[in-house]
């Protein structure tokens, strides 16, 4: 109750200057659905919903890990009857029927590069079919009133010039993740117009690369720096430059949200945002020698040869259509995101407990919009 009395009061007083905050009192209650609950991102925005009293239905296969985010902040019985794979089009349609849901978020995915490589098929299964298993079922219900599709920054046809997608650029993708993702985009557009007709607002949310605590996905950034510095290894990176729009897991999370109430009211809104860290891009070395500084004796290799398939090397997001529309822009920097990161993933491995870090970053985050509220950003 004490985490959603703060909530309340920050919510109040960032209308007031321009940062939105999810609004307790429109979820308190709300039946919801979030795909993907058991994931990273997942773990995070149920943690957050339940926290303001949404009556919140998970669909999600089980964690991956047994280092999971997940048991960390959420008991094994909250996984009953939840486990379903969107792929399964009838299995989706019964949960989706139990459900009843006025709020669909959907982060289910297949969302590591690398992986998509080596299940193509796979990926576009999970990103694609899914997708519109997911929103056939919910057009058989009937009874949503919003509907957030989460994509990714990486769904947008890239020269690799490093300038700052806007959400009517083209889309694209020269990979298996990123094109199915792209190929997500237009399956939503293909169901806009029934949902539109049925008062159900609808929308895709494209966010920059996510870091916080709690990811122990292969191949990614934080994780794979946290298993090797913990055991005294040496961090083999193989591509040191590339540039991405870093930002901390809460940051698309709350703009996930408040699309979501803005959507639900009726708003006239863009099919798609971008939600994105206001600075520059910032390189993979950028981050890791950041990252470093938090850990004692942190060692890195960096390759002289870029290795493994092909990625995009230039990445950059422009978040200025979220910030005018939803009133939603970044709170924290780079130094800060990292920062947060470390102590997080440091003082896990020294026996803290992960839902008490969950819970201080949080508070850590709404002091960040109350201090915003009131003109002051540090």
């Amino acid at each position: 109750m004490e985490k959603l009395v703060t909530a309340e009061k920050l919510a109040s007083e960032a209308k007031a200057v321009n940062q939105a905050l999810p609004d307790p009192d429109f979820w308190r209650g709300r039946k919801v659905l979030l795909t993907g609950h058991t994931g990273f991102k997942g773990s995070w925005l149920l943690y957050w919903l339940e926290a303001m009293g949404a009556d919140v239905t998970g669909c999600s296969l089980p964690p991956e890990q047994p280092s999971a985010l997940f048991p960390l902040l959420h008991s094994e019985g909250r996984l009953s009857g939840e486990i379903a794979d969107i792929r399964d089009a009838q299995q989706l349609t019964s949960l989706v029927e139990r459900a009843q849901p006025e709020i669909v978020l959907h982060l289910a995915a297949q969302s590591l590069v690398r992986r998509s490589y080596a299940d193509p098929v796979g990926t576009f299964a999970t990103n694609v079919t899914g997708t519109n298993n997911l929103l056939q079922a919910l057009a058989k219900t009937g009874t949503a009133r919003a509907i957030v599709v989460t994509t990714t920054d990486k769904v947008y046809k890239n020269s690799g010039d490093g300038h700052r997608f806007r959400e009517n650029d083209p889309l694209g993708g020269e990979d298996p993740y990123s094109a199915s993702k792209a190929a997500c985009e237009m399956v939503v557009a293909g169901w806009r117009a029934h949902f539109e007709d049925s008062r159900c607002g609808i929308a895709t949310a494209r966010a920059g690369n996510v870091i916080g605590g709690g990811d122990w996905a292969e191949d990614r950034l934080f994780p794979d720096a946290v298993r090797s510095w913990s055991k005294g290894e040496i961090l083999s990176v193989r591509r040191p430059l590339a540039t991405r729009p870093w930002q901390h897991v809460l940051e698309p999370l709350r703009g996930y949200l408040v699309l979501a109430e803005r959507l639900a009211s009726g708003a006239d809104l863009a099919p798609a945002y971008n939600f994105g860290p206001t600075e520059d891009s910032a390189t993979v070395r950028d981050v890791l020698t950041l990252a470093a500084c938090h850990f004692g004796g942190a060692g890195i290799e960096y390759a002289e040869i870029l290795e493994g398939p092909a990625e995009a090397e230039a990445l950059a997001l422009d978040p200025s259509l979220a910030a005018s529309d939803l009133a939603i822009s970044g709170l924290w920097g780079l130094d800060q995101t990292v920062a947060l990161t470390a102590r997080w993933y440091r003082e896990l491995l020294g026996g803290r407990s992960g839902r008490d870090l969950c819970e201080e970053d949080c508070s850590t985050y709404f002091e960040a919009a109350s201090r915003a509220s009131s003109g002051v950003r540090r």
